[in-house]
């Protein structure tokens, strides 16, 4: 990745970053567009295509040393573009080294638990990352859209209350802080895409063959709900972006943008742990050393 500029960095970051504790609106202090950031797409890719080179150098180097593990969160409406993000930042990417975890709605086991075990069994290893195609927040997004899901959840009663969002948002926070002490870093990214440009990603799905199977009854019946997950969103993004955690929006609009963004990101980030190679000691390089000259000595 072409390096921006102290300046230029803060400057990119300020667009995306989600200060703790600032109650946001996605229309008014997001732009979906990516205007704010000016640069053009084959720039865009360009760089991306440079950052991926060195996304797979610090990997290589979290692997190596085992202790921390990264957890990559994404949630977004239909046609944001969560997979293509995921494809193309990640591709440069050691496979064992990285694990990708889609969740669906739960099934009837994953019913019988709380909300947070499915995600705790794909929590990713120390020296790997994980990534999260949606995850735990949908409890606090598509439940309170359709109040219905929540309904069917085997919770006591009581605790389906009015404050039961309130009581989420604290019970996220403190599972987010809990992994972060641990040693797993949680990076969460919110593509923002306009109503728009949905449409046209929606209306281009139906007049292409190829892309048929991406879109679904379901997805075009959620989008009757856009503002009403335009506040489950800010309320959500506003009561969960925390020092430890923070959220970062998006600018879906313009895909190759918001693919460097994601990676500059994570670049950014993963530079902050100051990962490196394990250094063996003195006796350790001593037996390499024999063990060459064994090696060395064989016809």
């Amino acid at each position: 990745m072409k390096r921006p500029k102290k300046e230029r960095q803060d400057k990119i970051l300020r667009h995306l970053l989600v200060p703790a504790g600032k109650k946001i609106s996605l229309s008014k202090d997001f732009d979906a567009s990516g205007k704010l950031v000016k640069m053009s797409k084959q720039e865009a890719k360009d760089t991306l295509a440079e950052g991926v080179k060195m996304l797979a150098e610090f990997q290589d180097k979290l692997y190596a040393q085992s202790t921390y593990g990264v957890l990559i969160v994404f949630q977004a409406m239909d046609a944001a573009g969560k997979d293509g993000a995921i494809k193309h930042v990640m591709s440069g990417l050691n496979p064992q080294g990285t694990q990708v975890t889609s969740f669906k709605s739960p099934s009837s086991e994953e019913m019988n638990h709380d909300y947070l075990w499915r995600c705790f069994k794909a929590l990713p290893e120390r020296g790997r990352i994980g990534i999260f195609n949606r995850s735990y927040y949908e409890e606090v997004l598509v439940v309170r859209v359709h109040p219905e899901f929540l309904a069917k959840q085997k919770l006591p009663e009581k605790y389906k209350d009015k404050k039961v969002w309130e009581r989420r948002y604290e019970e996220i926070n403190n599972f987010e802080r809990y992994l972060t002490h641990n040693g797993i870093v949680v990076l969460k990214f919110f593509l923002n895409v306009s109503k728009d440009e949905q449409k046209r990603r929606f209306l281009s799905r139906i007049e292409l063959p190829d892309k048929n199977w991406k879109l679904s009854i379901g997805d075009a019946k959620e989008r009757g709900f856009w503002d009403d997950y335009m506040k489950a969103y800010e309320e959500c993004i506003s009561n969960t972006s925390t020092k430890w955690a923070p959220w970062h929006v998006i600018p879906a609009d313009d895909k190759p943008l918001a693919r460097l963004a994601i990676a500059f990101v994570i670049w950014r980030k993963l530079k902050e742990l100051g990962l490196a190679y394990p250094v063996v000691g003195d006796e350790q390089k001593q037996r390499l050393a024999e063990l060459g000259k064994a090696l060395n000595a064989e016809k």
